[in-house]
């Protein structure tokens, strides 16, 4: 309530929705609703899916099946939902962070020497994969791989390898499947 629930000037009130204490705050355009008591913990980040599909209908489908199949693990979230930067940690503009993986990007593929696209991918969404712990994440991967593995135009399913470079954990796709 202190940092935030007062941002309604006094006419905020507090309820219970679905079983949660919230706070309801009035703005211009509808209401903030955030709940009342949040708690945190450690988690693991960066569990990540590259879907290299033939085109982006192939890519969206891919990505709203893998999507729907994560949100029914528990403990896990896909905070960026269909992503289509496909991040690299080495980038020339370090100050804004992870960039577009460039020689995994379909409209750079004739305008860069060094492209590493497969001639029959024309598209890539990218699933990022966070949870409660490392078991939770590996758990949402291997559903995703199940649930795109058979959708057409999913050409090859693969992850992006920094090299131990952009979070603490390797997760690599032979092992989950095996």
């Amino acid at each position: 309530m202190i940092r935030i629930g007062h941002c309604g000037d006094g006419y905020e009130w507090e309820e219970t929705l679905h079983g949660r204490h919230i706070i309801r705050v009035p703005l211009m355009m509808g209401t903030f609703v955030i709940e009342r008591y949040l708690r945190y913990n450690r988690g693991v980040m960066g569990g990540n899916l590259w879907l290299l599909c033939r085109d982006e209908e192939a890519a969206l489908a891919a990505g709203d099946a893998a999507i729907s199949a994560i949100q029914e693990v528990e403990g896990v979230i896909t905070p960026f939902n269909i992503c289509a930067a496909g991040s690299k940690p080495e980038t020339r503009f370090p100050h804004i962070g992870p960039t577009t993986n460039h020689p995994y990007c379909p409209s750079l593929r004739h305008r860069i020497p060094d492209s590493q696209l497969p001639p029959d991918v024309s598209a890539i969404p990218e699933i990022v994969i966070n949870g409660v712990s490392l078991s939770a994440v590996k758990r949402g991967m291997l559903v995703a791989i199940q649930a795109v593995q058979n959708i057409s135009g999913v050409e090859y399913i693969s992850a992006g390898n920094y090299g131990g470079k952009l979070g603490q954990h390797q997760i690599y796709l032979h092992e989950l499947i095996a």
